[in-house]
């Protein structure tokens, strides 16, 4: 239900407030599911380790993981946000840098000058029922640029939030690179007329830039 309240998020008893497309909105808290997926489960241990490795560290080095974590912010929620814990940095850190296949850090990284994002638009093709998604690349997107997505949603949808990870760009071919196997092994090739949102960013020594997010609709068949 559509409230008008005081900016709030999260939740209060059996209540959660949250921000939507139209307003801020409170419903009911549902019971939260636990589907337990091959890439669920990969992320928990991919957690669960680098927690270890954590208590690992000599009393030093978690000392400097928390000395750098006051100049890290978290991302903001209702136009705020706060420096880290050490542990926090660290687990963000390291846990970015095991998804790719990096090795992990003991030693703060410094927040690196990211480069200049290589994408810069998404273009959908439907040749003779062939569905292609492809992203325009002026420039090389290198080995740094990381693709999310979103299942397909309904063209009237005008955001999306729930973005999964689909991998690293490919190198581009002729001002372009060809994202659509990474998209189709995730959620399958898109329907005709569904509007498809990707959201692309850098990883860098496992600190992530800003994202940028792209939609487009699936076209009829030329």
């Amino acid at each position: 239900m559509k409230i008008l309240d005081i900016p709030q998020s999260g939740k209060r008893g059996l209540n959660v407030s949250q921000n939507s497309p139209f307003g801020q909105i409170s419903r009911t808290a549902g019971r939260v599911t636990n589907p337990r997926t091959p890439s669920q489960m990969a992320v928990r241990d991919t957690m669960g380790r680098v927690a270890a490795h954590w208590r690992a560290l000599t009393e030093t080095q978690r000392v400097a993981w928390i000395v750098a974590a006051k100049s890290a912010r978290s991302n903001p929620r209702l136009n705020q946000s706060g420096s880290l814990s050490g542990f926090l940095l660290f687990t963000k850190i390291n846990c970015t840098l095991a998804r790719f296949g990096q090795e992990q850090v003991d030693t703060p990284t410094e927040s690196p000058q990211f480069p200049d994002l290589a994408p810069q638009n998404l273009v959908i093709a439907n040749t003779a029922g062939e569905i292609t998604l492809k992203l325009t690349c002026p420039t090389s997107p290198g080995e740094t640029t990381i693709i999310r997505g979103a299942e397909p949603r309904s063209q009237g949808r005008e955001t999306c939030s729930d973005y999964r990870l689909l991998g690293t760009c490919p190198a581009a071919v002729q001002g372009s690179a060809d994202i659509t196997s990474l998209y189709t092994a995730r959620f399958g090739v898109p329907p005709v007329a569904k509007k498809v949102y990707i959201q692309v960013n850098q990883a860098v020594d496992g600190w992530e830039s800003l994202p940028r997010t792209f939609w487009g609709i699936v076209p009829a068949t030329t």
